[in-house]
């Protein structure tokens, strides 16, 4: 859970995602990065802590973005799947942890937003836009990329390249995508975000983001080279279905 000045969400959407963990009935961790903050976002998940041992910390000393402080949270990761949770309390956590159990079938299960309608018509936009950019550019048909991916960690593991801006997700999901691990799309619900706004719409970070699409670009049609380990991990779904079948792991 990544976490940038979220002093006003971050305790009600731990204690979410712990009621929804508990529900599920899942051996289970919250890892909050927090990117630097300076309000009392630290303090408030330090006391958290004193009372819960599933709920751990990172601390950036200055913020490093959305990527980075997700690729450190599955460093420090003791699972076997890892899921991408924000902070401002804006999913229903249960929406996401639902659909766990497909890890069973695939390697990547990707949530998309249904009830579009709880955003702004500038933010549907956006969305759509992005989305229809990566599509074309890199012939895929994602419907939403930038939500809450739950991986198997061990696939994670195989991808050399680890972007750390905004665009970290979908640099991802291209990656392994095209690189043959299955996957998911799977339907799931947003709730209005009850205070504070998107970090995202930033020059610094429309850059960073914009630099690292043209790297994906670079290395999907010019280096043609994804930087993503050829052997399937042990644990892969991707590599038993292939077995299954007969086709050679690579």
């Amino acid at each position: 859970m990544p976490a940038l000045n979220e002093e006003d969400n971050i305790v009600l959407a731990i204690n979410n995602v712990l009621k929804d963990i508990n529900t599920c009935g899942f051996n289970a961790e919250v890892i909050v990065v927090n990117d630097g903050s300076t309000d009392n976002t630290a303090a408030l998940v330090k006391e958290l802590m004193k009372n819960n041992p599933m709920i751990r910390m990172i601390e950036h000393n200055k913020p490093k973005g959305l990527g980075a402080s997700f690729w450190d949270g599955v460093s420090y990761a003791e699972g076997e799947a890892v899921v991408f949770l924000p902070a401002d309390n804006e999913n229903f956590p249960c929406e996401t942890l639902r659909y766990v159990k497909l890890l069973e079938d695939v390697d990547m299960v990707i949530p998309f937003v249904w009830n579009k309608e709880v955003r702004s018509p500038l933010r549907r936009f956006l969305s759509f836009l992005f989305c229809f950019i990566v599509n074309t550019t890199f012939f895929t048909r994602f419907h939403y990329t930038n939500g809450t991916v739950i991986y198997r960690k061990s696939v994670l593991v195989k991808l050399k390249r680890r972007c750390s801006s905004f665009f970290y997700q979908t640099d991802i999901l291209v990656r392994l995508s095209k690189s043959g691990y299955l996957f998911a799309e799977v339907p799931y619900f947003l709730c209005r975000r009850l205070s504070g706004g998107s970090k995202a719409f930033s020059i610094p970070l429309i850059a960073a983001l914009v630099k690292d699409y043209l790297k994906l670009v670079w290395d999907f049609y010019f280096r043609k080279n994804l930087d993503v380990e050829g052997i399937y991990p042990e644990n892969s779904l991707t590599k038993k279905r292939k077995e299954i079948f007969g086709i050679k792991n690579g």
